[in-house]
């Protein structure tokens, strides 16, 4: 259990009337602020692109008008150096060899991208099964078992190992850890020496279909500068159809099927394939920077801690087209979220003053891979020892009201009981993530903070939804996951219920002016990767 003593959560709550915060975040700004940022005149609000200037501008003029304070040397902007890799479609060649002979078709086949910023990429190599790729000694599993696997090309599957009946806690359980995220695959592989990776894609445990790896991958991609101190980078990065795979090693006399049921044994180890892959593309490779937004609400200058809110502000700009639309506006992933952190901005700005300050952060290139906000976190505007939590917002809820919350690593420290009991009042409970095998956790801003050991969630609605349906959430979710998300179709509506998104905003802001007021700090459950020692 939590060692977060949360009467103190809620006298310091008392302070703040909650109707009083009701009435301070207004539906109709919520929609204006949506409405603008995923318009198409934002192009899709891609990082270091005329549509992400125009956004980082626009932030900071609101902040500015709210009475924010720029955060950043006087400055509301943070430069975010990011290296932006373009592969060339005409020039790529993907062969597979040895026991099978097949030409694979880019993007229909697989997806792969540089590994580096470079201006040629790719390898050619024996392919090597590495089952899920993952050594984790803490699981007592090591998926290598000591095979030298440098120069070779690694075949993986995605996602953790699934737990077994007589060990139902493995790798988590039904949820995920880091080990089963793609970026901890590219990492490990670089590690082991690999010449390029690809991960086998099936829909089911990605939690997303082959259109948004499409539309995530095959396209231009965007990197911090790399540190010269990390491990030589693979060659290529990629995914591959499940389909294809399958009937390629079918050639070579191998059944996927049961390579999947032996990759999950601790006994597996690494299969030689029989098949070599020849890849190799060029790239256009540009030096560019993009911006992350932050602002200071200024608390008591006695006390030196911060609360960290976050959204961010990034979308895919433009990409493929899909029914002739080319522009991937993001409306809910993340205007949403992005317009109701200007909202709470704007109330922390002309409310009480708090004796702690609160930093907000719009963090660019998340869909990159985390990229501004991991540049944040590496490169913090103030200590990081003085940042207090973060509070993450990936997606502002725009279909309603609800009973719940979902909140992403709820279980992993104080801050998951203290948000639970603050919204008791309110009628309102914290439901359990309702996809805990797609490792949200992992993917969005919180989780760069949680790694250099803030306490960090990210608050999101529910699926319990007021006047709906019991599961009318959870298929509204699915539908947007199959037919939006990631794709040109995440445009703004001006049928949305944003009632729901004043609801989510008024609670975030109630729950920053409660830890901005207590002087506790958040603290790690004790089994939680991320701890850091108790401060005073």
């Amino acid at each position: 259990m939590s060692s977060f003593r949360t009467p103190a959560i809620f006298v310091a709550l008392s302070l703040f009337a909650a109707p009083l915060a009701a009435q301070e975040i207004q539906e109709r700004e919520i929609r204006a602020h949506i409405e603008f940022l995923s318009s198409d005149l934002l192009e899709g609000r891609g990082p270091a692109t005329r549509g992400g200037a125009l956004t980082e501008q626009y932030l900071a003029a609101q902040l500015r008008a709210a009475g924010v304070e720029p955060a950043s040397n006087g400055s509301y902007f943070q430069r975010v150096p990011i290296d932006i890799v373009a592969a060339a479609p005409t020039s790529m060649r993907a062969v597979v060899g040895g026991k099978a002979n097949a030409t694979l078709r880019y993007p229909e086949d697989l997806v792969v991208w540089a590994g580096s910023p470079t201006e040629r990429s790719g390898a050619a190599a024996p392919i090597v099964f590495v089952g899920y790729g993952t050594t984790a000694p803490e699981y007592r599993w090591d998926d290598f078992k000591n095979v030298d696997v440098r120069g070779k090309i690694l075949l993986v599957l995605v996602n953790d190992p699934p737990a077994p009946r007589g060990e139902p806690a493995l790798f988590g359980g039904v949820g995920m850890t880091y080990y089963g995220r793609w970026t901890y695959k590219f990492e490990e592989a670089e590690r082991r020496g690999a010449a390029g990776m690809l991960i086998i894609h099936n829909t089911e445990r990605a939690g997303y279909g082959w259109a948004t790896v499409v539309g995530s991958w095959a396209k231009e991609q965007r990197m911090l500068p790399r540190d010269p101190n990390l491990p030589a980078p693979l060659g290529f990065r990629g995914w591959i159809t499940e389909e294809r795979i399958a009937g390629l090693l079918q050639q070579g006399g191998l059944d996927l099927t049961r390579l999947k049921r032996d990759a999950e044994s601790r006994n597996f180890r690494p299969v030689d394939t029989g098949l070599t892959l020849d890849v190799a593309f060029t790239n256009t490779v540009s030096h560019l920077e993009s911006q992350n937004v932050v602002g200071l609400i200024r608390g008591d200058a006695a006390r030196d801690e911060h609360l960290l809110l976050s959204a961010h502000w990034d979308h895919l700009g433009i990409g493929p087209a899909v029914n002739g639309d080319s522009i991937y506006n993001g409306a809910l992933d993340n205007a949403s979220g992005t317009a109701n952190l200007l909202a709470i901005a704007r109330a922390l700005a002309n409310g009480p003053r708090l004796p702690r300050s609160v930093l907000v952060a719009f963090v660019t290139a998340e869909e990159s891979g985390l990229l501004g906000s991991a540049y944040l976190a590496q490169n913090p505007l103030v200590p990081v020892d003085k940042i207090v939590a973060n509070l993450n917002v990936d997606g502002g809820n725009v279909r309603g009201e609800t009973r719940d919350l979902t909140v992403l690593g709820d279980t992993k420290s104080s801050l998951g009981p203290a948000l639970a009991q603050l919204i008791a009042p309110r009628g309102m409970h914290m439901s359990p993530d309702a996809f805990p095998e797609r490792g949200y956790f992992y993917r969005s801003d919180h989780f760069s903070f949680a790694k250099v050991g803030v306490p960090s969630v990210s608050i999101g609605e529910g699926d319990d939804f007021v006047g709906r349906p019991e599961g009318w959430g959870k298929a509204q979710a699915e539908d947007y996951t199959v037919n939006r998300y990631h794709q040109p179709g995440d445009e703004y509506s001006p049928d949305w219920d944003l009632r729901g998104a004043v609801q989510l905003s008024t609670i975030v802001l109630e729950f920053t002016r409660a830890l901005a007021a207590s002087r506790e700090w958040p603290t790690w459950n004790a089994d939680a990767e991320f701890r850091r020692a108790l401060r005073m």
